[in-house]
């Protein structure tokens, strides 16, 4: 799965770097409802002019399919709840902050942080559209048209009504890369060439249908008398969103610095490094120091952040506070426990309370 996503993020990260000084996002609509599908009259340019963080591109894309909007800020909050929990004991914890950058300044350097969060909250729409297409809940697709794979057992049926990962990945490409093409530089200028449109649309005519596929799996269904399992019905499906952002956490982990030349292409910053691959993250600026709170770079700090005194790790007390030391307090928790089934068809569970030691950093 992740091999799409990771196609799509190489494709716009030569443009991230540059272009991410806007004050607003499509993120933000994550942080609101927006309006259902229903509740949309055609044509109606309030509903869009309303929305917060669109590009005048993303306007006119929401004008054209405005009963796909709930599916976007649906997909950015997964993409952002991933990178929240992926990064729940790091340093920068993907917080987002009040108001339409949703991330805060942190995003306008091209950092290893800011590849993963846009890898993440671009395949938290295509995850999202995908399956809105298989429900129904969109005018413009329906199932999937995937062709039946090669590898199927002859007896199994293909025509179960799978999730539409084509038009979910050509959708989300299509809206997320809107306010990157419309950005209008001097010919010539430094900006062009930091930002070439050869570089947005590069790896556009790779393997698309392989990388698909790569990316669901194929679910099936048994039918037959007494659950014999005589027939299947199989279709595409994609698969479960954590571990999209497993292998996403991984790529970052590994994640490639490179640099912009003044041609506006980009080089391995070390050539002794192999060439990364359009299924691995780049990066063009070095990540801010999370420790402290800067307002200049956007790091909201680790003061008053949860550690573990036991741990070693990132998430451990010595690490996560930078040496700064912390404070030890007492909470109170309260969990179920003793819980017993009951016929039928129930289970029914006591309250327990828990005293425990918590440490936060100075």
């Amino acid at each position: 799965m992740p091999s799409l996503l990771l196609l799509f993020t190489a494709a716009l990260l030569s443009s991230w770097a540059q272009l991410l000084t806007d004050a607003s996002s499509w993120w933000s609509l994550a942080m609101s409802p927006v309006q259902r599908p229903e509740m949309f009259i055609i044509g109606a340019q309030p509903v869009c002019s309303q929305l917060p963080g669109l590009s005048p591109g993303q306007r006119k894309l929401c004008q054209l399919y405005q009963e796909h909007m709930a599916y976007i800020g649906e997909g950015a909050k997964t993409g952002i709840k991933e990178c929240q929990y992926q990064f729940r004991q790091r340093r920068w914890n993907c917080s987002t902050v009040d108001n339409t950058s949703v991330f805060g300044r942190v995003m306008q350097i091209g950092s290893r942080e800011t590849a993963f969060t846009y890898a993440v909250s671009a395949a938290g729409v295509v995850n999202a559209i995908s399956r809105a297409c298989r429900e129904g809940e969109l005018s413009t697709c329906g199932c999937s048209r995937a062709a039946r794979p090669k590898d199927l057992p002859r007896d199994w049926l293909w025509g179960g009504c799978g999730d539409n990962v084509e038009y979910g990945y050509r959708f989300a490409k299509e809206f997320v890369d809107a306010r990157e093409r419309e950005k209008n530089f001097a010919k010539g200028s430094e900006e062009q060439g930091r930002v070439p449109k050869t570089n947005l649309l590069k790896n556009e005519n790779g393997d698309f249908s392989k990388a698909v596929y790569k990316m669901a799996d194929v679910a099936c269904k048994c039918h037959g008398v007494s659950g014999s399992c005589s027939l299947k019905t199989c279709w595409l499906q994609l698969a479960e969103f954590r571990k999209v952002g497993d292998q996403l956490k991984e790529k970052y982990d590994s994640a490639a610095a490179m640099r912009i030349t003044r041609r506006g292409k980009l080089e391995l910053v070390n050539s002794r490094f192999n060439q990364p691959t359009p299924e691995d993250l780049v990066y063009v600026d070095p990540s801010p120091d999370y420790c402290l709170r800067n307002e200049t770079t956007g790091s909201l700090g680790t003061q008053g952040r949860l550690c573990n005194k036991t741990s070693e790790g990132m998430d451990g007390c010595e690490l996560m506070c930078c040496g700064r030391g912390y404070d030890q307090f007492k909470s109170v928790q309260v969990e179920r426990c003793h819980c017993k089934f009951h016929w039928c068809c129930f289970v029914k569970c006591k309250k327990c309370t828990e005293v425990v030691d918590q440490y936060v950093c100075k």
